[in-house]
């Protein structure tokens, strides 16, 4: 998985368990893919000390994913609901196909 990605999914995962800034800065830095000085100037605050807290919240996501592994979980999940959809391709009765579809849908929005 690219990093980029990785941390994404971490930040989804456990987003609401960093602080308040934390989160903001790592949504700029790894959603809006802003860069660290377009992210420090309008904090006032160096293209530097945004490197520091990003790589320090980094490590915090990497941390409750080693101990919690909530990401790996959601993703070997979401390979299981895509091994669904497509076993039940092979699946002739059209009743049976739109269940097993509409519950793999259903299932996925949960995650």
């Amino acid at each position: 998985m690219a990093k980029e990605l990785k941390f994404v999914m971490l930040l989804d995962c456990y987003g609401e368990l960093l602080t308040e800034h934390q989160r903001n800065l790592m949504e700029l830095y790894y959603c809006e893919d802003l860069s660290l000085a377009e992210i420090g100037e309008p904090l006032g605050i160096t293209r530097q000390a945004v490197r520091s807290l990003i790589k320090r919240t980094e490590g915090i996501l990497l941390h409750y994913e080693e101990s919690l592994h909530f990401a790996e979980r959601l993703e070997k999940m979401r390979e299981c609901f895509e091994n669904i959809s497509n076993a039940a391709e092979g699946v002739e009765n059209k009743a049976i196909l739109d269940t097993i579809q509409n519950e793999v849908k259903r299932g996925l929005t949960l995650l």
